[in-house]
């Protein structure tokens, strides 16, 4: 019988089996369990919550009910005991790969029907920031081709063994591996996908490209196992190799199997997305260069083109050199690992390079050496696809390159001076990047770009002078706003995409009531430049940081879900609030993550209730947070885990992590909270505790732990522990 009726046959006869149709339907419902159980993606954005998880469930769970359909499937014949008559009248390989693609198809279509019934599931769950885009290849990506990674896996098992047994116990194994062992690498886990975050603001196309990498890298890997186990199909009452030796007479079938694993331990090997940094981190060898003697930099140039649809970047960076040593010298440069220079020339002329193959902290060292003459012009040119650091490789996307957003890193934006000191202490800095017509550029520091030249293309270049050897760069579709409050002129900058919810939520109306609040009550932020300061949201990044004249918002902390959160505010303006005051209480000053209940907070409650309590009335504040905190600290006493944490101990860890997580929320958003009321009214008032977190709050840092510890702030209310205990 020819191929494509038999295949229209078993399709038929596939789908008119109730096995299918239940496998089917679990598979349907598997992206209950991302809500529920399964949340691999622990970003607190919308899309992680309510597309990632959901889809990554579907296609951990999809995988393996397909691959278990794919053992029964192959194993009917057998069971049934017609397996010499079917084979009789058909091919044994034939009616393999014919079974195969009944199950792909199979595969495919219980994928659209997912697809068709997530969607105004997934759509009325993210709200303002759902794009039917990024939906569909998240589901395509992240669940979609874990379906015919699980056929494939489980149909070689059986292929191979002829056994229901052992391929149920293979594929079990098979599956536990990427969930547990190999959880960890971006590259193995081929079940379920390393997505920590999809951002909501702004595209998610570089974790789409790693994905989509380590899944095809598998497809062709398993598909490379399917044929070679395809090959070994018992025929003409032979064993495994006496089929094997059958079936490799035509030379083409075992050149495809190798053909197809060699593609797949290339892709492997090749992969463009991660590098291969040092993965001791306290080795940082590239900062002991010893300095050029007789050779300083007074100043430098970039000219840099993204390419937003590639996800690339092509430059050409320029150093000015005064070398007085009269001879040759090494010039030693960072360059990111997915880079390659193309050339270099020293005034004009091109010179000898070397791009070593060591790397530490996302850089690679580029060698180039200049002439002996007195002044020197060095130019580099570089471009490709940056790579991001193997350490954080599970926590991919920072990289990202599109017309939405991008955000360029020392190293990333252009070659970074390692062994040349500066004139005059100085490094001035040029540069120059052209972007499509949406975007805005926004060096983080105190720089100021400015749009130079629109081309003809709808692209704009934007150009900035800046001081040092590196720099950030952000650039996006942002929507900006002018705030002037508390004696700083504020930039806010978020995503186009947020516009809706930040306008619900009041975000210049709580910046500007914050800034005035903290700077009144205890003191312009340190990171603010001559008066200015930029907010500037991010894409998720999994926290903030500030620099002088630029501070970072983690658009994590702007969600829908989390101004919505009655732990940081009654409201969602009280809770952009509470995350505005981050910049005092958090980045302003730091704590130790590992000080327990004590932490940024504490403060940042007890001033959003202070915020709270000047904006409305006595009466609400009470009610809506030190009432809220009173009866959360209540029902803490009661847990059952606090009054008996030997039962905790003694938890799956897993379980005990989810009950010391919810338990510590309470210690740090109401406990502490209460603590630091309970201390205002041991120290006589408010305005005593103003006087007090002011001090706090401008207090001379100590370089070697800059924290602020609870030990501070007791001793500064001249208190002891015992003083604040709530009981």
């Amino acid at each position: 019988m020819k191929a494509i009726p038999l295949f229209s046959l078993e399709l038929r006869r596939l789908l008119l089996s109730r096995l299918t149709w239940l496998i089917a339907l679990l598979t349907l419902l598997s992206p209950l369990a991302g809500l529920t159980l399964y949340k691999p993606a622990s970003a607190g954005t919308m899309l992680s919550m309510y597309l990632a998880n959901p889809a990554l469930a579907g296609g951990a769970a999809g995988g393996v009910l397909f691959g278990l359909l794919a053992v029964f499937e192959l194993d009917r014949a057998n069971r049934c005991r017609v397996d010499v008559l079917v084979d009789a009248a058909v091919s044994p390989l034939r009616m393999a790969l014919v079974r195969l693609l009944a199950l792909m198809s199979g595969a495919a279509l219980t994928l659209c029907l997912a697809m068709l019934v997530w969607l105004p599931v997934s759509r009325g769950l993210i709200g303002a920031v759902f794009d039917g885009a990024e939906y569909l290849l998240a589901y395509a990506l992240f669940m979609g081709l874990a379906l015919p990674l699980g056929i494939l896996a489980a149909s070689s098992a059986y292929q191979f063994a002829r056994r229901v047994d052992l391929s149920l116990v293979a594929l079990a194994v098979f599956a536990g591996l990427s969930l547990s062992v190999w959880a960890d690498d971006w590259q193995l886990c081929w079940l379920n996908p390393c997505v920590w975050a999809l951002s909501d603001d702004f595209s998610n196309f570089r974790i789409f490209r790693s994905v989509a990498w380590m899944r095809l890298t598998w497809l062709a890997a398993l598909t490379g196992v399917w044929v070679l186990s395809w090959l070994c199909i018992r025929q003409y009452g032979k064993g495994l190799l006496g089929s094997l030796a059958r079936s490799v007479r035509r030379v083409y079938r075992p050149v495809i199997a190798l053909a197809l694993l060699a593609c797949s331990g290339t892709a492997y090997a090749a992969q463009p997305m991660v590098d291969q940094s040092n993965p001791d981190q306290t080795v940082m060898s590239f900062y002991d260069l010893p300095y050029l003697d007789g050779v300083v930099c007074s100043g430098r140039a970039a000219q840099v083109f993204p390419d937003t649809a590639a996800g690339t970047v092509s430059g050409r960076a320029s150093y000015q050199f005064h070398n007085t040593s009269g001879r040759e010298q090494t010039v030693a440069f960072g360059v990111n690992p997915g880079y390659e220079v193309s050339s270099v020339q020293a005034n004009g002329r091109d010179i000898p390079f070397s791009v070593g193959e060591y790397q530490e902290y996302n850089e690679a060292m580029l060698k180039a050496h200049i002439p002996a003459d007195e002044d020197v012009e060095l130019v580099v040119e570089y471009g490709g696809f940056p790579r991001e650091d193997r350490n954080i490789s599970v926590m991919q996307g920072g990289a990202e390159i599109s017309d939405e957003y991008l955000c360029l890193e020392n190293a990333a934006l252009s070659p970074r001076l390692f062994n040349v000191l500066p004139d005059e202490g100085m490094w001035p800095t040029t540069i120059e990047i052209t972007l499509p017509g949406s975007m805005t550029a926004i060096p983080f520091g105190a720089s100021r770009a400015e749009a130079v030249t629109e081309h003809q293309d709808g692209t704009i270049t934007w150009r900035y002078e800046d001081n040092g050897t590196g720099g950030i760069l952000y650039a996006g579709d942002y929507i900006r706003e002018d705030i002037q409050a508390g004696g700083i002129a504020i930039e806010l900058y978020y995503g186009r995409k947020h516009q809706t919810v930040m306008e619900a939520a009041g975000a210049a109306d709580a910046v500007r009531t914050v800034a005035g609040y903290c700077t009144e009550h205890y003191g312009p932020l340190s990171f603010e430049a001559g008066g200015t300061l930029k907010l500037i949201q991010s894409r998720v990044a999994g926290g903030g940081y500030a620099s002088d004249g630029a501070s970072l918002l983690d658009e994590a902390d702007f969600t829908a879900v989390n101004l919505s959160d009655d732990g940081k505010g009654a409201v969602p303006g009280e809770v952009m609030i509470h995350e505005l005051v981050h910049q005092w209480w958090g980045l302003g000053n730091m704590f130790d993550v590992a000080a327990g209940p004590w932490s940024a907070e504490g403060l940042t409650v007890y001033t959003t209730y202070r915020i709270v309590k000047d904006l409305y009335d006595e009466d609400y504040a009470q009610k809506n947070y030190v009432e809220s905190w009173r009866q959360a600290v209540d029902d803490y006493n009661l847990n059952f885990y606090v009054r008996n944490p030997e039962y905790l101990a003694a938890l799956p860890e897993e379980q005990r992590l989810e009950i010391t997580g919810s338990l510590a929320f309470v210690r740090q958003y109401c406990e502490m909270p209460l603590k630091i009321l309970k201390a205002e009214e041991l120290v006589g008032g408010e305005e005593a505790m103003d006087r007090i977190l002011h001090d706090l709050f401008n207090r001379e840092l100590d370089p070697m732990y800059p924290y602020l510890t609870y030990q501070d702030f007791l001793s500064a209310c001249g208190l002891t522990e015992e003083d604040l205990d709530l009981a």
